[in-house]
């Protein structure tokens, strides 16, 4: 394990994830007459990181993987944004029927995110349509494993988890509490856990066995870091720690209070 090629990708990660997820908490529970201005700035920014992404791909080196990640990440919280603010949801904007069981419930709960969930499978088609064959697939692959991270713990909440870590989530989405599964541990979340772990042990081994301080190992720690932070989350879904806490700092007094 080498200090620049290992150790550094994975404290970026940390870092990274920490203030991104703060900096999209911050800026979906400020007052909704800052909502456009926010998204209108993140989206010439996610303009630009796409830009970054399909130009870095074509060059295999450690700055690239590093660009590359980091642009991801702009695109990713740009699109974060616009679900967290209620811009890009789905038709359907009410609490879930008490009386729903089955396909309609998940058709209902399904109904309440869909537009959002097509926009991230768009952008990640546009990803790799102009990256694919490139020597540098490390922005396109972490947005990938985001938008996987993503409609696991989605699903895991709709079948229900001991813990809901909704801290963060914007008065105006609410409704959203509403189709989440009831309190238990589910086979389901035990599955999840089992297949993020194998799938970040592999990793690990890929970056380890990457020359030090190469572009391999560095990107391959980059993406190995993020699938290590996927599976934490999803362990704080099955264990009774306010994750959301970590981010306490980034919520209006209103609604830490």
């Amino acid at each position: 394990m080498s200090l620049y090629g290992h150790i550094l990708p994975l404290v970026v990660v940390l870092v990274a994830w920490f203030t991104s997820t703060g900096a999209v908490a911050w800026l979906a529970n400020r007052s909704k007459a800052t909502f456009v201005r926010s998204i209108s700035w993140a989206g010439f920014a996610a303009g630009i990181s796409l830009s970054v992404i399909v130009v870095s791909a074509h060059y295999p080196t450690v700055a690239s993987a590093y660009v590359g990640f980091f642009a991801a990440l702009v695109i990713w919280g740009w699109l974060e944004l616009t679900f967290l603010t209620g811009i890009i949801t789905g038709p359907r904007r009410a609490e879930s029927d008490p009386q729903a069981r089955g396909l309609r419930r998940f058709t209902d709960a399904a109904a309440t995110l869909i537009y959002h969930e097509l926009a991230i499978a768009a952008v990640l088609v546009i990803l790799v349509s102009l990256t694919w064959n490139t020597a540098n697939l490390t922005g396109t692959i972490i947005f990938g494993l985001l938008f996987a991270l993503r409609l696991s713990a989605k699903l895991n909440l709709y079948v229900g988890v001991p813990n809901m870590s909704d801290e963060i989530m914007p008065a105006h989405l609410v409704y959203l509490k509403s189709y989440f599964g009831p309190r238990r541990l589910h086979g389901a979340l035990a599955l999840t856990l089992l297949a993020m772990v194998a799938l970040s042990v592999w990793l690990g081994s890929l970056a380890l066995a990457a020359p030090a301080d190469s572009f391999a190992a560095v990107s391959t720690s980059l993406v190995f870091g993020l699938a290590a932070l996927g599976a934490l989350e999803h362990v704080f879904l099955a264990l009774p720690f306010r994750d959301g806490a970590l981010w306490r700092w980034a919520l209006p007094a209103r609604q830490q209070g």
